[in-house]
């Protein structure tokens, strides 16, 4: 490597960050996401969730179904500069109907934004998002949102997370009251008061007034009552609460922790200019061979997310790559690690949710945007140099079955194609009964809406009317040693033998009594809750 060439990898590597938001729904996600955008400059006016009809939609929420129901179903990509930074936002579905694709989503984020409603603090989703950080070591900020609205003691919500997560916190910010008597923020790095005050529907930045904590105004300014609080609460927190420690931070065994409104935009551009200090940039990742880091020479990357019809005029599939190391160039020539076949990455795609623009180069940290014409499948690895393949990304146990239904047979192009695109980008796993008299897909979902989103888009995107009949199973589990182990175990009582995507063996059970029933039967006969990752290295933490 040329010594240009280092120093062009290492000065866009120190310049990167690249996050994701998990959080329960209605915590204020896709909002935070808009108002982080808004003061990154990314847009000049924030859209609402459940918008008014003179409010344009948040920009995250690109697809009809989200602008309908005011939720995130999709995670996407917002690409903008901000202070010399070039920051890659990965938005995440927050319904825990998608939560797989939060996971992989999460596999493409060197940090995590943690986001809490300060009046119900920790929730099961955020919870369950959380320990998917904590097995891939991601640094987790905290923002603890809604404080203009009657909320629970500060100190109370740090103690919860500490408790239950065994997480250190470290506040990086203070409130100034909550509630209708929500002022502001006080920055501890800065040893600064951020008053502010509200705008129109929060959709522009707030007015902020900033003075110094010791400044004689500070009475004036503040309730006598408040300012006296704030004071208190801060010698609390210097004496008996945790230091800050950077490398802690990276290593995600202390979050800091920021308060604030989305909504109203308070404390927002505080947490945003923190989180360029103290986040971590884009680090060197687990493959098959050892440890990549982003300076290695060699472009590397993979994908962790398709899409289908991001262009409705042009029906395109777009799979995201996050790029892992090395320098993208447009029109590169790359080895596809699982089939070994050498493809040219042209057209690529600067990504800002459902918007897109060419882009020439492309550097760790960054995800991209390529045209995918049936070549990708989640969890691939491309490379230049020496083989690599980074690790896999595997799909987790369903918990709801249905055969999904043609109504219309002239539509069977339309239909087999909404079928095949779906499945290929993850929406939800599709399966196949073994009796090849039944041919209809069966689909496989953690959740109801996984189903409602399905019918949604088959019948607005691809033209399809379509009907679900329910199976009468809530367990799945692949057979680990394939066709061959199950035909050792002969006859099987309880269960419903199925084939998934990749014609590989799924046993199908009503519960998990079941399920233990036919490990009893039969000991030498392997089940797994996940299946086997289809390329790329096996993921230590599910194996």
């Amino acid at each position: 490597m040329t010594d240009d060439l280092r120093a062009e990898l290492q000065d866009a590597i120190d310049k990167r960050r690249t996050f994701a938001i998990i959080s329960h729904p209605d915590a204020g996600k896709t909002t935070l996401t808009e108002k982080v955008l808004l003061y990154g400059g990314a847009i000049h006016e924030a859209g609402s969730v459940k918008s008014r009809r003179s409010q344009r939609h948040a920009t995250s929420d690109w697809m009809a179904m989200e602008q309908q129901r005011g939720i995130s179903i999709t995670s996407t990509v917002l690409q903008f500069e901000y202070q010399d930074h070039c920051v890659n936002l990965l938005d995440t579905p927050g319904h825990q109907d998608f939560g797989e694709d939060t996971y992989r989503t999460l596999t493409a984020a060197d940090n995590a934004v943690m986001l809490e409603d300060g009046a119900k603090g920790l929730e099961p989703q955020t919870r369950k998002l959380f320990e998917v950080c904590r097995m891939r070591a991601l640094p987790i900020f905290t923002f603890i949102n809604k404080m203009d609205r009657p909320s629970r003691d500060p100190l109370e919500l740090l103690d919860e997370i500490e408790q239950e997560l065994e997480l250190a916190t470290y506040p990086v910010t203070w409130p100034i009251g909550s509630g209708d008597r929500f002022k502001g923020v006080f920055d501890r790095r800065k040893k600064q008061i951020h008053l502010f005050e509200r705008s129109a529907h929060g959709t522009k930045a707030a007015k902020d007034t900033i003075i110094d904590l010791g400044d004689p105004r500070v009475e004036d300014l503040l309730e006598t009552e408040l300012y006296y609080q704030l004071k208190d609460e801060l010698e609390i927190l210097d004496e008996l609460g945790t230091e800050f420690d950077l490398d802690l931070i990276h290593a995600g065994q202390l979050t800091p922790v920021f308060f604030g409104s989305a909504m109203t935009n308070f404390g927002v551009q505080v947490f945003l200019d923190s989180f360029l200090d103290y986040s971590l940039k884009p680090s060197p990742r687990q493959s098959t061979r050892d440890e990549i880091d982003p300076t290695y020479p060699d472009f590397s990357g993979f994908v962790f997310k398709l899409q289908a019809n991001m262009d409705p005029k042009h029906r395109d599939r777009v799979a995201f790559v996050r790029v892992c190391s090395g320098k993208f160039e447009k029109d590169m020539t790359v080895r596809h690690a699982r089939t070994g076949k050498t493809v040219r990455l042209s057209r690529p795609q600067k990504l800002f949710a459902q918007g897109r623009e060419s882009l020439d180069e492309a550097y760790p940290g960054d995800v991209i945007g390529l045209n995918n014409p049936g070549v990708f499948a989640i969890g691939d690895t491309i490379y230049n140099g020496k083989k690599l393949e980074y690790e896999g990304i595997p799909c987790f146990s369903p918990e709801l079955f249905a055969y999904l239904r043609n109504v219309n047979p002239s539509k069977f192009k339309q239909f087999r194609k909404g079928v095949a695109e779906l499945r290929e980008e993850g929406a939800v796993q599709i399966m196949y009964s073994v009796d090849e008299a039944k041919r209809d897909p069966i689909l496989a979902a953690v959740g109801q809406l996984q189903f409602e989103v399905v019918q949604f888009r088959m019948e607005t995107e691809y033209g399809v009317e379509t009907r679900l009949e329910a199976l009468p199973f809530s367990v799945a589990r692949w057979v680990t040693g394939g066709w061959e182990a199950l035909e050792k175990a002969g006859r099987l009582f309880n269960t419903a033998t199925v084939k998934d995507s990749w014609e590989r063996p799924v046993l199908l059970f009503r519960n998990e009594w079941n399920v233990a029933q036919v490990q009893t039967d039969h000991p030498e006969l392997e089940l797994s809750k996940t299946a086997p990752v289809v390329s790329g290295k096996e993921p230590a933490e599910i194996k």
